[in-house]
């Protein structure tokens, strides 16, 4: 896979005066260069961030174990997660009627924040800007998990506030790009979230953030649901389950919402497609979709306090297919791996897991990323003319 490469940063900008809302830096866009079936393409990360180093990250070898030991952030706020459900909509309760852009960003305000992560490397500190939506009233907010990878310190500023207040990392999935984050805060608006089987092609939509971490409210744009069940590769391997949308999704954007036209979450906001030599294309933004983010926050809630959860690790190399076919083609199988120990060979064609198509190599990472160790996992290959169903049972990423 081409390698995930990270620009430069550009000068640190001049000192500026004090202002009732924080000025934040404007800074590096990452870009994320990914092979998708054909050509090569990425996506670009919509996290506004000033770094004070270069680095370079490279695409593994194998599917990725985005697990970590780090510790979350330091901070006086109670680490505990809530124990208020998230809200959503009735079971079929369709979004319907004209779009009324004011009222939904009245009803969407107060539960939009405003994200500021501090990090520290080996290789210098840096501050990255995102969005994030309240989900309960006493204090639990949703956002991307790229936004506070390796924060030391995180602060949320709410749209009525002046002055930003500590917040911290309950739980990382960094396979799902989601993270939850606890401020010590009661009586907040949470946000409400769609019911996931009344999302369609074509309905109408509004995405909230603070785009390029401008000053002021949040930037608020409006387009339609481009596609559903859209798989990008990332960083951490591969996100699936995506709306595609052509409202315009900026830097800073990340972890913002994505609403009909009732003001109900579809969506968080999480990427823009980028060609190889980094330019963003039009109108084409990524959300990561309500049903799969719906169990990945009870998941977080469960792995709160604990390190990033631990993804399935199955043991092959991946390539994508050139010769205009659908499926990924296995380039590589760890010796006593499960991928081994299943049957898998070089050269066969992965078409399907569990039952869900597989039409290119991210499909597939997304694929065994949302499985954990012990998870059993079917897939249907393409051998020789025949096709093959054979079951792996994932383990965690062997050491060294």
């Amino acid at each position: 896979m081409e390698p995930f490469e990270q620009l430069p940063p550009p000068p640190a900008p001049a000192p500026t005066p004090v202002r009732p809302r924080p000025r934040w830096r404007l800074g590096l866009i990452l870009f994320l260069v990914a092979t998708i079936l054909g050509g090569f393409a990425g996506a670009q990360i919509a996290t506004e961030r000033n770094d004070e180093s270069d680095s370079v990250d490279v695409a593994p070898e194998f599917e990725s174990d985005s697990s970590s030991d780090g510790e979350a952030p330091s901070s006086d706020v109670d680490a505990e997660p809530s124990d208020q459900p998230v809200q959503t909509a009735p079971p079929g309760d369709d979004a319907e009627g004209s779009l009324d852009v004011g009222s939904i960003v009245d009803r969407i305000g107060p539960s939009v924040v405003t994200i500021d992560a501090t990090s520290d490397s080996e290789f210098g500190s840096g501050r990255s800007t995102g969005t994030g939506v309240v989900i309960t009233s006493d204090g639990e907010i949703l956002t991307n998990a790229h936004v506070v990878d390796g924060a030391t310190e995180v602060s949320v500023l709410f749209a009525d506030s002046i002055d930003p207040i500590p917040a911290v990392v309950l739980a990382r999935d960094p396979g799902n790009d989601l993270a939850l984050l606890k401020v010590d805060e009661t009586g907040l608006k949470p946000a409400v979230f769609a019911d996931p089987s009344t999302i369609d092609v074509g309905d109408e939509v509004v995405a909230v953030g603070f785009a390029l971490a401008l000053d002021g409210g949040p930037t608020v744009t409006r387009g339609i649901v481009s596609a559903l069940n859209r798989t990008i590769a990332n960083e951490d391997g591969a996100l699936d389950g995506l709306i595609q949308t052509d409202a315009a999704i900026s830097s800073g954007n990340s972890g913002g919402p994505l609403l009909n036209s009732r003001g109900e979450i579809i969506g968080i906001n999480t990427a823009v497609f980028t060609s190889s030599m980094g330019t963003a294309a039009n109108n084409v933004g990524f959300a990561i979709s309500v049903g799969e983010a719906l169990p990945v926050i009870e998941a977080l809630r469960e792995q709160a306090g604990g390190a990033d959860r631990v993804e399935g690790y199955l043991g092959v190399g991946l390539e994508p297919r050139v010769d205009g076919g659908r499926g990924a083609l296995i380039a590589e199988v760890a010796p006593d791996s499960p991928a081994e120990r299943a049957g898998l060979e070089v050269g066969d064609v992965v078409v399907a897991a569990d039952g869900t198509p597989i039409d290119g190599l991210p499909a597939f990472i997304a694929a065994i990323r949302d499985k954990s160790p012990g998870d059993s996992i079917d897939l249907e290959v393409l051998r020789g003319g025949s096709r093959l169903t054979l079951t792996a049972v994932l383990i965690e990423r062997p050491q060294g």
